[in-house]
This record gives C-alpha cells, sequence and structure tokens, in this order.
C-alpha cells in the first residue's frame, strides 16, 4: 500500500519536534524504496498539486461557449459521411482468430481509465475467461465488413491545464486527455496488430522508425542515440542532437490522403475500409466544472490513447 500524503511528514509541514525525526526518516525510506511506478507519487506529495485553473478565453463566457472554443481548437471539425445502408463483407479478409482476442486483453492494463462506456478492461477480462467465444462474437463481423461502429467512436476529453503557463486565456494553454471506450480498443489492438505487419511488408515505414512497433520501442531509440554520441565523442567530434515536435501531429491526419496511399501500397481492401471507418464520424464530449454536456460530432484527425501504428500517421 502506497503512504499517504497525511503520514509522509513532507519538508516544510509543520508538526511536532518528537515527531520531525521519524517522520523525516519515513520519508527518506520511502524515497529509497521508490518505483517507477511510485516515483510520481513521490513528486505529488513533494510539490503538491497546484489548483486546476478555469478557461477565461475571449469571447466564450458560457459553458457551450467553452465548449465549442476548446473543441474548434482540438479537434477540428469535418464533415459527416453517411454510413452505407449495406455493407458487405470482405471477401479476402483473414477471419478473426480466437487467440488475436486473447493477445490484445493481455495487452490491456486493468488500470486505465474507461471512456463513456465505463467499462474497465479488468471487466472484459473476466468476461473473456467465463466466455471466451463472446468478444470474439462480437468483433469479427466488424473486422469482416472493415467497419467501426459509431456507438465504439464515442469518447470523453478531460481538459487539463499545462502548468507553468502565464495566462490561461488561450486554448493553447490546455490540453486534452482523450478516454476512449474499452471494448474498442480491443478491436483496436487487434488492427493494430494486422496493421503492423502490412505496414512493413508493404514499406509503409522508416527503416529508422522506432516505437509503436514490436521489438522497436523509444528505449532502443534512446540507447541507439546514446552510441552515436559517445562514438563521435571517442573521435574527437563536437556532437549536436535537434529534436523536432510537431505540433497538432495526430489531429490533422487526414483519413482520404492516407486511405489512398494505402490503396496506392496495394494494402488489403479491408484494412483500408476499417481505417477510414475509424478515423471518420468520432465524436467527443469534454469533462470539467461548469462545462456543458453533450457530445460533439464530426471530429477529425487521429484520436490519442490508442495503440498507434506509424503508417496510420506518418504521413
Amino acid at each position: 500500500m502506497q503512504p499517504s500524503l497525511r503520514r509522509q511528514g513532507l519538508p516544510g509541514r509543520p508538526t511536532s519536534k518528537p515527531l520531525r525525526k521519524p517522520k523525516r526518516d519515513h520519508w527518506a525510506a520511502f524515497l529509497a524504496t521508490a518505483t517507477p511506478h511510485t516515483i510520481w507519487t513521490a513528486k505529488k506529495f513533494a510539490v503538491g498539486r497546484p489548483p486546476p485553473r478555469f478557461p477565461e478565453l475571449p469571447g466564450a463566457v458560457t459553458p457551450v461557449e467553452l465548449n465549442k472554443a476548446l473543441l474548434n481548437h482540438f479537434f477540428p471539425g469535418e464533415p459527416l459521411r453517411p454510413v452505407d445502408s449495406i455493407l458487405l463483407p470482405f471477401t479476402d479478409c483473414p477471419a478473426l482468430a480466437a487467440d488475436e482476442v486473447g493477445r490484445a486483453l493481455a495487452q490491456s492494463s486493468p488500470s486505465s481509465a474507461p471512456g463513456p462506456d465505463m467499462i474497465p478492461n479488468s471487466v472484459w477480462k473476466r468476461i473473456h475467461r467465463v466466455a471466451p467465444h463472446l468478444i470474439h462474437d462480437l468483433l469479427a463481423p466488424l473486422v469482416a465488413h472493415g467497419f467501426h461502429p459509431p456507438a465504439l467512436k464515442m469518447a470523453d476529453g478531460i481538459v487539463l491545464d499545462k502548468p507553468g503557463k502565464r495566462s490561461y486565456d488561450s486554448p493553447s494553454s490546455f490540453r486534452v486527455i482523450v478516454l476512449l471506450q474499452t471494448c474498442s480498443k480491443i478491436l483496436e489492438r487487434i488492427m493494430n496488430s494486422r496493421q503492423s505487419c502490412v505496414a512493413r511488408l508493404a514499406g509503409l515505414l522508416n527503416p529508422h522508425q522506432c516505437g509503436s512497433l514490436a521489438g522497436l520501442s523509444a528505449s532502443n531509440a534512446t540507447t541507439t542515440l546514446t552510441q552515436e554520441i559517445r562514438t563521435l565523442q571517442m573521435a574527437g567530434n563536437n556532437v549536436s542532437t535537434l529534436f523536432l515536435d510537431i505540433k497538432g501531429r495526430f489531429n490533422n491526419v487526414n483519413p482520404s490522403t492516407l486511405c489512398s496511399m494505402l490503396k496506392e501500397k496495394a494494402v488489403n481492401p479491408y484494412l483500408v475500409s476499417w481505417t477510414r471507418s475509424f478515423l471518420t464520424g468520432r465524436t467527443c464530449r469534454l469533462h470539467r466544472p461548469r462545462f456543458a454536456e453533450g457530445f460533439r460530432p464530426g471530429l477529425r484527425g487521429h484520436p490519442t490513447g490508442i495503440p498507434r501504428l506509424p503508417s496510420l500517421v506518418s504521413h
């Protein structure tokens, strides 16, 4: 059990003199045994949590106006695409295998916050243990038809203020954490796994791509960069590194352009169809005190918080 804030005896906390040394020793012991999971807890205890700031945007006073201003900034709208009234299964689509569902669930964290469905991953894991065919039977038709239904494309957006900003009168002073439906994320992991294999074979990935690929994580990129720097420094060279942060990269993925590129690479039509269906017709509602409720339709881009496929966002 993690120590609570009231029991830590943090620096600066007024305590009686006989308790200062035991609390100081306990705090030092907690820091000495901190793990990657508890180190952020220690930071919260030491620094404290700043009070949340409420957006004060020019021309946006009412909850509805604030909602609209933030949604327009983070999720630029797109025209709603009509859904085909009759969907036919793809004849060349590989059938969904039972082990694909099991692997997707094994990669799902039980502690991940759920979206509008409010169903945690732990519930789906238990359902799969009791009735292994149930989730498979629910998702198999969606894979075969290359379709992601609107019910799985609803999301909750948690508005958080960025610390250290001089003012909070602009949407750029905030960020949105998107919580997706957990059932949807099971299907997304399955399709992500299939797309990753296709992306490698079709040459959609840069040979230096790290991250979002099995066996090539961000730690591999860090290790490679460190090795290159040390090798050049040992040879007596001056070394500098340039990092680029592309703003709005995921929010501005164009589904039509992306799907056209996938077709040019002869990607299986069912994967192209599912990708287009997944990226279009998404909805989101923001959560913040004094905010208006309700889902905003017609959002575009590649949502955060899902298994990211490099081929979907690199172009």
